[in-house]
């Protein structure tokens, strides 16, 4: 992919590109914590976006997507949030705009293989990989951070959903066979070795995506929010989730509606399992780390509701297999993808067991991804010795 994307851009430009892959993430453990306050657990994989860009020296940016086989340009004098997946690269452009920083004109194609809505971030791939490449071509010297908030803050002002900073840092942190937990208040981070050659991490895809997942995201958001807001009339010092207890929520449980206390509920149990899950990386007890995995799937469908039938089925599949260590949604929810902990030799078995399963229960196949830890976005040398 990153040779027939190179091709394609000097086809189309007729120059030599700067080539760079951005990968797409998953999050083992840790899911809505981060825009509480709260830890995360996610690292970098083998699904990427690949971008190949050069300057064209004027203030028009011509972005090919060999996903949609479209063309689209925009002026650097007149960017602001347009429909479509254009919004992404200009919502990275203004953000470096509104930091003050030169932006010149640029051609570029996009390719990719991260299946859109199926949780792995393919928005964070497509921001990340820009603002590590224009940060290149231009010589700002970003910090890896600072590219992943200016990433989020593009997320937040032109797409509008207000997702945390998980998903631009993940991308642009990742390290080979390792796992990430990153503290979403003080966005210091940690290293965990995943090595459990035994184990695949195995993605299977609900084939759903419902459109209300950015909108329901919001909510969320606004629940937690006012979760914390009736915590804190009687504990002043409580600034999000990651500071409450259960006995703290207990306390204000009578002036909450049901949906909210639920909300926070599970968020607090969640933050605690990523601590939790840390420690049985460390200790290399993968089975407990899977018994995790259940109890969120658990709390994401029966109290953050952010499930839906089809996922809590691929869940129960899992449940039944003694191969698999764990199991859960990843992702915002709504559709996309669970993530399964499935035992090496018997990945072939699983796989076919979920999709025969499935399509009977739903009348169509699972995608399914075997997916690796890899590392994250790579700019220009890192790529030619990838590819």
């Amino acid at each position: 992919m990153i040779q027939n994307t190179r091709e394609q851009f000097i086809h189309l430009f007729e120059k030599e590109p700067l080539m760079v892959v951005s990968p797409g993430r998953i999050n083992l453990i840790g899911e809505h914590t981060d825009y509480n306050d709260g830890f995360v657990l996610p690292a970098a994989i083998d699904k990427k976006i690949v971008y190949a860009i050069a300057l064209n020296n004027t203030r028009q940016c011509n972005a090919h997507a060999v996903f949609m086989n479209e063309t689209v340009s925009f002026s650097l004098d007149d960017v602001k949030p347009t429909p479509g997946w254009i919004n992404y690269l200009m919502g990275v452009v203004f953000q470096l705009q509104e930091r003050g920083l030169p932006v010149q004109g640029f051609d570029c194609v996009v390719a990719g293989d991260i299946p859109v809505g199926a949780g792995m971030s393919s928005s964070a791939a497509v921001e990340g990989g820009l603002v590590a490449a224009l940060d290149h071509l231009f010589g700002y010297e970003l910090g890896r951070m600072d590219m992943a908030l200016i990433g989020q803050k593009a997320e937040h002002t032109f797409p509008g959903v207000k997702c945390g900073i998980m998903d631009q840092f993940a991308n642009l942190h990742g390290k080979k066979n390792q796992v990430m937990r990153l503290d979403c208040r003080s966005l210091s981070f940690e290293y965990f070795p995943f090595n459990f050659p035994d184990y695949k991490i195995v993605l299977c895809n609900s084939m759903v995506h419902h459109s209300l997942a950015s909108s329901e995201y919001n909510v969320r958001r606004q629940q937690c929010e006012e979760g914390v807001k009736a915590i804190q009339a009687g504990h002043p010092d409580v600034k999000s989730l990651r500071d409450a207890t259960m006995a703290m929520l207990n306390e204000v449980q009578g002036q909450l509606p049901p949906k909210v206390y639920d909300r926070c509920a599970y968020v607090i149990a969640e933050i605690q399992r990523v601590q939790d899950a840390t420690t049985l990386l460390k200790q290399g007890d993968l089975q407990q780390f899977g018994t995790l995995m259940y109890a969120t799937h658990e709390g994401l469908s029966k109290l953050y509701e952010v499930s839906c039938p089809e996922l809590d089925f691929l869940v129960s599949l899992a449940k039944k297999r003694k191969e698999v260590a764990g199991a859960r949604v990843m992702g915002g929810g709504f559709g996309g993808c669970t993530i399964n902990l499935v035992k090496a030799d018997q990945v072939d078995d699983f796989v076919a067991y979920v999709q025969s399963a499935y399509e009977t229960q739903y009348g169509k196949t699972p995608e399914v991804y075997v997916t690796t830890i890899e590392d994250g976005v790579k700019v220009g040398a890192a790529v030619a010795a990838e590819a």
